[in-house]
């Protein structure tokens, strides 16, 4: 392995490692939440706050990531990003209250901000087009193992210690990355572009105004109208913010990318795809607690299985798309995921056990390979003077996917108990957000069907007419 290749693995496996911390927290606090109620002595539900400011804050600064690594370089902003980070952590662990809480958890969103964008902006620019399979395949699986890993080492933490070790296993975590960050990631940067403020704050308020507007929907009839009305002005917002982009000549957000085929189709249809994929480990941890009966730990371990699929698909990732090519790639492995999200749907407390855990397992290959094609597609043909541009509004984009897919879970969940007339959700209605989630993910299937078989064929090394 060259000198070149060997510093571009040890960054992809450092930014996987920033990741995966800043993955971590988004989910690792939801079982802990009755222990830190009661600590903050407040109800359990009052501490959606703490969850909902860190990702509206992810979703608000993202677009200015990369304006900010043109600006004063990758290594000087990503460093700045784990330093932020890791100094939240510290906070969040001292918060004696709800409000202490919700500040150091925006704080930590300021760095998560900056943190997940740059950190992949290092890696694409320091990887060549043949490692970019195993590079992204690296970065990417530790935003699907831990919104599955959360759960249960939330739930053992919380059982077995104090909640505030959540955040302090970070401490020693971000020190070190802090240290390889400013060693390994190459500078860069200095570009002097102007900042675009109206468009830093159109597509700011846009993405406020969808993922809060969506939080409101799901909690039901007090909160709806605020929530409709949220959602209209983030479209109309969205339409100015786009209109304004086209008219700019430097703007916060390039679509200029999305000219390009691969780069579009992850972007519409993928999106759709990756809301319903991020649904899943939102509900399966519900329907085992409230449909099934199980403590969070335990509906937390059967959920590895998802975690182990995950895992056992990334060395193989590569063999698979030389083989087979993106675009079949793509639609068999979201169609696999589809047809397990359908059988998710039906199970029972009287299905058995092995049986779950090889739909869940298998759900994780899929689940991994879909994420591998995006993240990998989306800038297997993208110019390097667009990728800057192109990796903010994909970040943006995957962010807002993430966050919308658990909003439309809980609100067909919520549909299913009005439906069903229940007051707290039942195995009816947890069958309704899955094949629900089934029917999303085939929906965004429809782009890829589009996509050229030989579509990035230098990155994937398939051959056409091979499959």
């Amino acid at each position: 392995m060259s000198i070149d290749a060997r510093r571009s693995l040890l960054v992809a496996l450092l930014v996987a490692g920033t990741f995966f911390m800043e993955n971590l927290d988004g989910t690792v606090i939801a079982t802990a939440l009755p222990q830190m109620a009661q600590s903050f002595g407040v109800a359990a539900v009052d501490l959606n706050i703490g969850m909902s400011a860190y990702l509206l804050t992810l979703a608000v600064l993202i677009p200015g990531s990369g304006w900010l690594a043109d600006r004063y370089g990758a290594r000087n902003v990503f460093t700045l990003a784990i330093a932020i980070f890791t100094l939240a952590s510290a906070l969040c662990a001292l918060a004696d209250g709800l409000w202490s809480f919700t500040a150091a958890r925006v704080f930590q969103g300021i760095g998560g901000a900056m943190m997940v964008p740059v950190g992949r902006l290092a890696v694409l620019r320091n990887t060549e087009k043949k490692d970019l399979v195993r590079r992204i395949a690296t970065i990417t699986w530790p935003g699907l193992a831990a919104p599955v890993l959360g759960p249960p080492l939330g739930g053992f933490i919380t059982t077995y210690a104090d909640w505030r070790w959540i955040f302090i296993l970070n401490l020693p975590l971000g020190l070190v990355a802090l240290v390889m960050a400013w060693r390994l990631v190459p500078g860069g940067g200095t570009e002097r572009r102007p900042f675009d403020a109206p468009g830093f704050l159109l597509t700011g308020l846009a993405a406020f105004s969808l993922m809060y507007g969506l939080e409101l929907v799901g909690q039901g009839e007090g909160a709806l109208g605020l929530g409709a009305l949220l959602l209209l002005l983030s479209f109309g917002v969205g339409l100015v913010a786009v209109w304004h982009a086209r008219r700019t000549e430097r703007p916060m957000l390039d679509f200029s990318a999305l000219r390009i085929q691969t780069f579009r189709v992850t972007l519409a249809g993928g999106s759709v795809t990756r809301a319903a994929i991020s649904a899943t480990p939102f509900l399966l941890p519900l329907l085992f607690q409230l449909g099934f009966g199980l403590d969070a730990f335990n509906a937390g371990l059967l959920v590895l299985a998802v975690f182990a699929g995950n895992i056992l698909m990334k060395p193989v990732s590569m063999p698979i798309l030389r083989g087979f090519g993106f675009r079949t790639v793509l639609l068999g492995s979201a169609t696999v995921a589809a047809c397990c999200y359908f059988a998710c749907a039906f199970f029972t407390p009287a299905t058995p056990v092995p049986v779950m855990v090889v739909v869940l397992f298998v759900s994780g290959l899929a689940r991994s390979m879909v994420f591998t094609v995006l993240n990998t597609l989306a800038f297997a043909e993208v110019p390097p003077a667009q990728m800057s541009g192109a990796n903010s509004l994909f970040s943006m984009l995957q962010q807002m996917a993430v966050g919308v897919g658990i909003a439309l879970g809980a609100i067909v969940l919520r549909l299913g108990q009005m439906i069903h007339g229940h007051d707290q959700p039942m195995l009816s209605d947890f069958r309704l957000a899955f094949l629900f989630t089934a029917l999303l993910t085939l929906a965004g299937l429809v782009d890829g069907f589009g996509l050229r078989r030989d579509a990035a064929a230098a990155v994937s090394g398939h051959r056409a007419g091979a499959a």
